[in-house]
């Protein structure tokens, strides 16, 4: 069957990238090696990040990277093998960090997540799924006097640009909003524009069985068996072949190697993030993150999802209990949480670009290949806005149409 477009990759910027090209008109078909949801998609915080107009930049003090460098850093860890396999986008990473080159970022990125739960909102109410979703935020707890200032001078920089609403707690405030929370805070930040979902995975097969519902088709293939024949794009699967006129690679991480076969070279930072779930009677009610310690725990269906910072290691790199084991015993610590005997560890990669920005838009050197992928820290975040952007591209519209 001839389709207009075909998805390769059915995470969250994949599925809202099916729905966006199909509400232009265009016959979709969704394809990935797994059902909806099941990879990076998966096993994120659940977070619809409305505060998060600065992306993540390389740490430039002394301290935070002396820190890293000694494995002391709850936000980032490493390993030979992750850094030396990643010596180039690290550094234009460390390049694209610098105050003025980021500010600039920042400018665009942010525009891009201001319109993340307005686009998430469309799709929410279309795929009958609010009970997922909370709108009331999460809460920043900090340890520190001097982490809490720097806390709220962030929180009046991302006011001050792009609107973003919060309200500082104090310690008192902090307890009526959290009575389960324990430990000593210097104070919180609520952040109330973002909202949270108890369940990532089945938020995304929400949005899949939508895209089914209005007609959209979905197969279990392997995205790298994709070939160009005659002006078409073709995916080949056990018992079929599918073909299209356009194709979008959706894949995260996954996205270099295949498009390596077409001559696209797109160095990436690959982040691994862990997380478990434990058991916990007294909280927390909303997500909380330990902005000292760069843990986030976040109520779900399953229990207190606990995630932890990144590590830098190769997607096929070997597992490192190191982050998930003290985010686990923070979670003791903060909210007499158990273990229960069959928690597993999960782990994933963020797919993390130098520039700090996903990739959204044609190939340069293909007709009808066309890129969305590498939104780091923020694609279940992002997932429905870079897929508008990409429809919109596919529709003609100059960037600065296309772009919110």
């Amino acid at each position: 069957m001839k389709y207009d477009a075909i998805v390769l990759g059915a995470g969250m910027v994949g599925v809202s990238t099916a729905l966006a090209l199909q509400s232009s008109g265009r016959k979709t078909a969704l394809v990935d090696r797994r059902e909806p949801g099941q990879e990076a998609s998966f096993g994120n915080a659940g977070i619809i990040q409305a505060e998060a107009v600065t992306p993540y930049g390389f740490p430039l003090d002394l301290a935070t990277l002396g820190r890293i460098a000694i494995g002391r850093s709850g936000a980032v860890r490493w390993n030979l093998r992750g850094v030396f396999s990643s010596t180039r986008p690290l550094a234009a990473y460390l390049r694209n960090s610098l105050p003025a080159t980021h500010a600039r970022v920042s400018e665009r990125y942010g525009r891009m997540i201001r319109k993340a739960t307005e686009d998430h909102e469309r799709q929410i109410g279309a795929a009958n799924a609010d009970r997922l979703v909370r709108r009331d935020g999460f809460i920043e707890v900090f340890r520190s006097s001097g982490s809490l200032a720097a806390g709220i001078k962030e929180a009046e920089r991302a006011r001050s640009s792009f609107g973003v609403n919060s309200s500082v707690l104090d310690g008192d405030e902090l307890a009526k909003a959290e009575p389960g929370l324990r430990g000593e805070f210097a104070g919180a930040i609520h952040w109330t524009d973002s909202w949270s979902c108890n369940d990532p995975s089945a938020l995304v097969s929400a949005y899949a069985n939508l895209f089914r519902s209005r007609g959209g088709e979905i197969h279990q293939g392997d995205a790298n068996s994709l070939n160009e024949h005659e002006g078409s794009w073709i995916v080949s699967m056990a018992d079929r072949r599918v073909s299209a006129y356009n194709v979008v690679v959706s894949l995260g991480a996954w996205s270099p190697g295949l498009l390596k076969r077409f001559g696209y070279n797109f160095p990436m930072i690959l982040k691994r993030g862990y997380h478990r779930h434990v058991d916990t009677g007294s909280g927390p009610r909303l997500p909380v993150v330990d902005a000292d310690n760069a843990v986030v725990f976040s109520p779900m269906t399953a229990g207190l999802r606990v995630l932890t910072g990144a590590e830098l290691t190769p997607i096929n790199g070997p597992v490192n209990r190191t982050q998930i084991d003290r985010a686990t015993a923070l979670a003791g610590e903060m909210f007499d949480a158990s273990i229960p005997e069959d928690s597993p560890i999960w782990y994933g990669t963020r797919p993390c670009m130098p520039n700090m920005l996903p990739v959204v838009g044609p190939a340069p050197r293909h007709h009808g290949l066309w890129f969305n992928f590498g939104h780091g820290h923020q694609g279940f975040t992002l997932g429905p806005t870079t897929a508008r952007i990409l429809a919109a591209k596919m529709d003609g519209l100059a960037d600065e149409q296309a772009v919110p």
